[in-house]
């Protein structure tokens, strides 16, 4: 079994920053690329931003310049710092991975979600 656990979120207010963590644990054979996803209300959910193993990135237009995203292979975590909040940045963010479980098994998990809220 694989989990992934996100953290981190929160009510800021715009103008503000949050950071997000998301940590896989479990039969981790191999974590591939991970990333996040945010849906707001009333909306489908989108991507936020991809990060490769390797660490090449792919940003929404929305949040470029504003969110960056790292990852510590060995502690197999993924970051998400968001600055610069806005309102429109309201949502629930989902981490997701690209899971080996073996040589020849693999997958796409997510996490529960985690309430991002921006607000004054």
């Amino acid at each position: 079994q694989v989990q992934l656990v996100e953290s981190g979120g929160g009510l800021v207010q715009p103008g503000g920053s949050l950071r997000l963590s998301c940590a896989a644990s479990g039969s981790i054979f191999r974590l591939n690329a991970m990333g996040w996803y945010r849906q707001a209300p009333g909306k489908e959910r989108e991507l936020v931003v991809l990060i490769s193993r390797d660490g090449t990135t792919n940003y929404a237009d929305s949040v470029k310049g504003r969110f960056i995203i790292s990852r510590d292979n060995a502690k197999n975590t993924v970051y998400l710092q968001m600055n610069t909040l806005k309102p429109e940045d309201t949502a629930v963010y989902y981490c997701n991975a690209h899971i080996a479980t073996s040589y020849f098994a693999s997958g796409y998990y997510w996490g529960q979600g985690t309430q991002v809220t921006v607000s004054s």
